[in-house]
């Protein structure tokens, strides 16, 4: 969506924004800011820096980080990289941790439809999944090689850090990753029932309709949950 003119500062706005925190701010501060890849105010079709809200919280980040913690400015960048991932930046010589798992929405103890509406933004590189989940190496490849995680992209997504983490704490019941593969493959043909009901929607062009797929898919998903959590309860229950 594009962002109304006036959203954006221009760069001696930022700076009269500023310079009440930081009287030493210059417009070629800035500029270096900008240079070392800290900040990307975005440009007019004449080459003038916009800048939005967010660059601007970004620049205060930077300066109180160089003028109250003395950090250079690698370590700033990298911990905005941490932050921009959905992450908590690391201390020195540590792993950045997630700031916060996923809410899942719940009703009478299940997962509700809109949990299924959830994207997760993080995005973990293969060391910080493997730090937070306490994975380790051989037994993500194994994973991975079944299919139970996958990256996306360049990174691993609160999804497979949610399942990594399962994974881990199933392995202190002597469940190995091999023993999960029904899991994926139950979980792949629910997806393919899902598919087939919502297709028909997808297809059509108006926006209701997919609108409503979307609904339909997060209604069936949370169906499919209830009912998995029956048939396992129930037979549990009959084993006793």
């Amino acid at each position: 969506m594009a962002v109304p003119a006036r959203a954006y500062l221009s760069i001696g706005e930022v700076l009269n924004r500023l310079r009440g925190d930081f009287s030493d701010i210059t417009i070629s501060k800035i500029r270096f800011l900008e240079s070392e890849g800290l900040i990307e105010p975005q440009r007019t079709p004449s080459g003038y820096r916009k800048f939005t809200t967010s660059d601007l919280d970004r620049l205060r980040y930077v300066l109180l980080a160089q003028r109250d913690q003395y950090l250079p400015l690698k370590v700033i960048k990298d911990n905005l990289d941490a932050i921009d991932r959905g992450l908590q930046p690391a201390q020195l010589g540590a792993v950045a941790t997630p700031r916060a798992t996923m809410n899942i929405a719940t009703i009478d103890g299940e997962m509700a439809p809109s949990a299924f509406g959830e994207v997760s933004e993080m995005r973990l590189s293969r060391d910080e999944l493997l730090k937070n989940s306490g994975l380790n190496e051989g037994q993500l490849v194994e994973l991975e090689g079944y299919g139970l995680i996958a990256p996306r992209g360049r990174h691993y997504d609160g999804d497979a850090l949610a399942v990594a983490k399962a994974v881990t704490e199933m392995g202190g019941f002597g469940i190995e990753p091999r023993h999960l593969r029904s899991f994926k493959s139950a979980a792949d043909r629910e997806i393919g029932l899902i598919e087939q009901v919502i297709t028909p929607l997808t297809r059509q062009k108006n926006s209701d309709s997919k609108a409503r797929a979307q609904e339909v898919q997060k209604e069936i998903a949370s169906l499919s949950i209830r009912l998995h959590a029956a048939l396992v309860r129930g037979g549990l229950n009959r084993v006793r």
